[in-house]
């Protein structure tokens, strides 16, 4: 199988591991859980570590695009784990797809990423603000 997960902090955070090459299958085990998991505990917080991510198949990639669409704002935070400069760009990419704070580790940080997603406080209207680093100041 191309993506692995599971879930902590009582199902609050998701930890997503890709790998290889994902196909429409992948997609097909990953959806029911992860809807199951935002009835169950409403907006997560996503762990996707992509460091052995070679790619998606076609399947897989509209997959990926209608899940984008229909989750829109199931995600609070998304911590992207990557090692090339491709991993990166798909942080960037990605920011167009959901309501959640996007932000890219190193593939060193993943201590960091899990760190903020654990910390970062939940998103509340006029509480504060993210500021382009994605830190939160009120």
């Amino acid at each position: 199988m191309s993506i692995q997960f599971h879930h902590e902090n009582i199902g609050k955070i998701l930890v997503v591991q890709v790998s290889g090459m994902v196909t429409k299958g992948d997609y097909d085990i990953f959806l029911p859980e992860f809807e199951r998991l935002v009835r169950e505990f409403g907006k997560l917080r996503l762990l996707f570590d992509m460091t052995k991510l070679t790619g998606w198949d076609v399947g897989a990639a509209w997959e990926d695009y209608k899940f984008g669409i229909a989750h829109f704002s199931d995600i609070e935070l998304l911590a992207m784990v990557g090692e090339t400069r491709w991993h990166q760009d798909m942080a960037i990419f990605c920011k167009a797809f959901t309501n959640a704070l996007v932000r890219y580790f190193d593939h060193l940080q993943v201590a960091q990423a899990r760190q903020w997603l654990e910390e970062t406080p939940s998103i509340l209207p006029d509480a504060g603000k993210f500021d382009e680093q994605g830190q939160w100041s009120v």
